[in-house]
């Protein structure tokens, strides 16, 4: 009866208590790297390393493990620093579909903080900055505990705060407007750059809109940014000609925001995400790199969804809104 029973289920048990925080863990990768398999592989290391632990001899497996994933983080952001100053053209996060409803935070900071421009905006920041700000500001930790996570001193770690939320709300921007103006605004989009009504376009962006495409030297995209209505317009509107046989658009939710996701036989090639202000478009991100669509496996049906019937040789092509570079 009482034969080996510890032993069979502390295993189980570590098992159960690392699933529990599986969800804030990831949610917590995921927003300091701005990469799906990057944030996997983080959490997959923590769990090997809970493995190797006494459950017992941890006495808060939340704190522990959210610590352990802080580290890992920061580690491989300053490794990543080198890479990304070597990335061709504009470095975007991987897009991504999520349900964080399970996870223990403000359910509007946590939807700000997964937006698109928001994660673009974290690169502005150290590791450090970026996990005292994460861990306090979205998450809600206590900068004491956090000071400990971080290796600083609760004075220290207040002053990154500080300097952290100086830095990100230097202009006060917020980055998640209503999901039904976003959605107004993002089908408006698709349907006017498939017009070819370059005026129209106009009309929908502010006058001072950036454009940024990704594609990392994997596809096809403008590796500068492209400034005003009027270039960002007839950008948009002049590569229509590239889009490839059988593409089909779908506007669906992608970082917690409408977005518009082209696909070629149910496999995302781009994903257009829309930044408003004072109901125009502020910022047009594009993400054409092939390799940044892990976190969009839940779309493999986009093109079963639509109205018209893929009839394309299957082949990937160039995005339809983003191909060439125009001699930028």
């Amino acid at each position: 009866m009482n034969h080996d029973t510890g032993t069979d289920n502390r295993p189980a048990q570590a098992g159960d208590a690392f699933a529990t925080f599986r969800p804030l863990l990831f949610s917590i990768a995921y927003r300091m790297l701005g990469s799906v398999m990057d944030a996997e592989d983080i959490v997959q290391d923590a769990f090997l390393r809970w493995k190797q632990r006494d459950p017992a001899t941890v006495a808060t497996p939340k704190a522990y493990l959210t610590a352990t994933v802080t580290h890992l983080c920061i580690d491989h952001l300053r490794l990543a620093r080198v890479r990304r100053e070597e990335y061709v053209g504009s470095w975007l996060p991987e897009p991504l579909v999520i349900d964080e409803r399970t996870v223990d935070a403000d359910p509007v900071v946590l939807a700000e903080s997964l937006s698109l421009g928001f994660l673009a905006l974290l690169e502005q920041l150290s590791p450090v900055e970026r996990a005292v700000f994460l861990l306090h500001e979205v998450f809600g930790y206590p900068l004491d505990e956090i000071a400990g996570m971080v290796g600083k001193s609760g004075a220290n770690c207040r002053q990154i705060a500080r300097r952290a939320r100086e830095h990100l709300h230097a202009p006060e921007r917020r980055f998640v407007a209503e999901p039904e103006q976003q959605e107004r605004l993002t089908h408006q989009f698709m349907e006017t750059c498939a017009s070819g009504d370059v005026p129209a376009l106009v009309a929908m962006l502010a006058a001072d809109v950036t454009l940024y495409a990704d594609g990392g030297g994997k596809a096809t995209a403008a590796r500068r940014p492209i400034h005003g209505a009027d270039d960002v317009a007839r950008f948009l509107i002049g590569i229509r000609k590239f889009a490839p046989p059988g593409m089909v658009l779908r506007v669906t939710p992608v970082n917690g925001q409408p977005a518009l996701v082209c696909a070629v036989d149910g496999r995302p090639v781009s994903v257009f995400a829309l930044e408003l202000a004072d109901g125009r478009i502020r910022t047009v991100r594009v993400i054409v790199n092939p390799e940044k669509f892990h976190g969009l496996a839940p779309l493999h049906r986009v093109a079963e969804s639509a109205h018209d019937e893929d009839d394309g040789d299957g082949e990937h092509g160039p995005s339809p809104f983003l191909s060439g570079e125009k001699g930028r």
